[in-house]
């Protein structure tokens, strides 16, 4: 049974998603803890609805990005976590705390990386032309949005499109993409090869009743 944190910084959608999958699908993992950076995120009242522990780690109240991944660091050691689940986290965080748990932090981002990094993906893709977007499920390492691709789902992007209806399609993957990649390192289906993710066809024996 693994431990599964995830982190929230507003309504959490994708955390919602990860939460009813693990509960409809029945995986070998618990959802540990919900914690946020904010402490009147919307996810938080989800969480406790389901008797999910949650915590606030405010990093407003904290002078440097150091300080703030330690007291996080802290806090999300304490529910032993096999897993990190960052679920719209809406922080750059810290090559110390990334090492912490390097290979066992899943991070979705709104874009096909690796193009696209950082923010305003909608816009940068209406903008370049693109003809079709998407999100991608990565692990986390210290240089932003480049880490090793899990798993991306792709969309068209239409002609009349504005960054409102491109967000709201590939928000709509993101709920079924998130979910399954992190249900394949709950299987113990992932391993990292020279920067590349291989994904096991079935799951171990040991895992393999799912």
């Amino acid at each position: 049974m693994k431990n599964i944190v995830i982190l929230i910084s507003g309504r959490g959608s994708n955390m919602e998603a990860v939460v009813r999958a693990a509960e409809n699908e029945g995986w070998p993992a618990r959802i540990a803890a919900v914690i946020s950076n904010k402490p009147q995120a919307q996810g938080l009242e989800f969480a406790r609805a389901r008797g999910i522990p949650t915590a606030v780690v405010a990093s407003k109240e904290f002078s440097s990005r150091v300080e703030f991944d330690a007291a996080l660091q802290e806090v999300i050691d304490r529910f032993a976590p096999d897993l990190v689940v960052l679920a719209g986290f809406m922080r750059i965080l810290t090559a110390s705390f990334v090492e912490h748990y390097a290979g066992r932090m899943l991070n979705i981002h709104p874009s096909l990386l690796p193009l696209f990094p950082g923010l305003g993906t909608h816009r940068q893709a209406l903008e370049s032309g693109a003809a079709e977007h998407g999100a991608t499920v990565h692990f986390v390492t210290a240089e932003l949005d480049h880490g090793p691709v899990v798993a991306q789902a792709r969309v068209p992007v239409l002609a009349d499109d504005t960054e409102d209806t491109l967000s709201a399609r590939v928000l709509a993957e993101e709920h079924t993409l998130y979910p399954h990649a992190v249900r394949l390192f709950v299987e113990d289906r992932l391993s990292i090869h020279d920067g590349e993710v291989r994904i096991m066809r079935d799951a171990p024996a040991e895992t393999s009743s799912i």
